[in-house]
């Protein structure tokens, strides 16, 4: 004879053995579609890598190749005849004075203009983020006012003013302009950066005597290089890339090299074998300082994600 507890006992146990199989199918199912996803993901991330980097292995192919050679063919066509590939447009560009004395002047511009980016801004922002001083916040929303600034606005007034300093088309002139540009960014950056450093670390290094300077370089630094890292990278790329700037501001018998290329194409429209050569050299800097740079870049984007 059945009874009611029986058969409530019965009921639960085909039931839990029913979600048992039915969690058991989609565990299979979803570690089957884990596994899928994760192989087509890899593929897909591949082949967006690969999209990517096709200007920039077409343009280093295109500079192993003749002038003539580039002007009949793509430069797809070193796959079926790579004895096309030589390094005489290497040996051009480095007896091209013009090329290379513009990568010095760029070399020159862009290195103090990130490095007193970087320190300012971050003398800054700490000062934003943990030192009380009259008027801090309204410096500082002046200090976000500036980002929506743009560039175009101050060349005329600012060349102006550069003329009667007497630092307009000089290598100073450059890097002062760039400096004074990329600090608002900078600063709103990192000041956001600093204050997600714990309250309590800071009080602590004060207890044991630490004054605003040790505090500065022995705990903030350190604790904010993804950030310092990130905005490096940001300044270098920006100034390194610029041609507005530089076409206004820099001197005309030693330009960056962006100005050298315009240049170059504007004098002599059939170069390509020095053009190719330039042009990559010219990309493939920044590149390496980028790869070199990214664990860091990709630290300092993340930062204040996840707690």
């Amino acid at each position: 004879m059945t009874t009611p507890s029986t058969t409530a006992s019965a009921t639960r146990t085909a039931s839990a053995s029913g979600s048992g199989a039915e969690q058991a199918k989609l565990s299979l199912g979803s570690r089957i579609a884990a596994r899928a996803g994760g192989g087509v993901m890899r593929v897909f991330l591949v082949l967006v890598g690969l999209f990517w980097l096709m200007p920039t292995i077409g343009l280093l192919l295109s500079s192993l190749r003749s002038g003539d050679e580039i002007a009949a063919t793509g430069w797809w066509k070193v796959f079926t005849a790579p004895s096309q590939l030589t390094f005489d447009n290497y040996s051009r560009l480095l007896d091209n004075s013009t090329i290379t004395h513009s990568l010095l002047s760029t070399v020159m511009i862009t290195v103090p203009a990130t490095v007193l980016v970087v320190v300012i801004g971050s003398l800054a922002g700490y000062a934003f983020a943990w030192m009380d001083f009259p008027g801090r916040d309204w410096w500082f929303l002046l200090v976000v006012g500036l980002l929506v600034v743009p560039v175009q606005v101050a060349l005329i007034p600012v060349s102006k003013l550069f003329g009667e300093i007497g630092i307009f088309e000089t290598t100073f002139g450059v890097i002062l302009f760039h400096t004074a540009f990329g600090l608002p960014f900078a600063i709103f950056l990192l000041r956001n950066f600093f204050a997600e450093i714990p309250r309590e670390l800071l009080e602590a290094a004060r207890l044991d005597g630490a004054g605003e300077i040790r505090l500065f370089t022995r705990v903030v630094m350190p604790l904010g290089g993804p950030a310092i890292a990130s905005l490096g990278i940001f300044q270098f790329l920006w100034v390194w890339n610029d041609m507005l700037v530089a076409l206004i501001f820099a001197d005309s018998d030693s330009p960056p090299i962006t100005v050298a290329l315009q240049q170059q194409v504007r004098q002599f429209g059939n170069n390509i074998d020095v053009l190719a050569p330039g042009a990559f050299v010219s990309m493939v800097i920044p590149l390496a300082v980028f790869f070199a740079f990214q664990r860091q870049f990709v630290s300092g984007v993340m930062a204040g994600a996840v707690k």
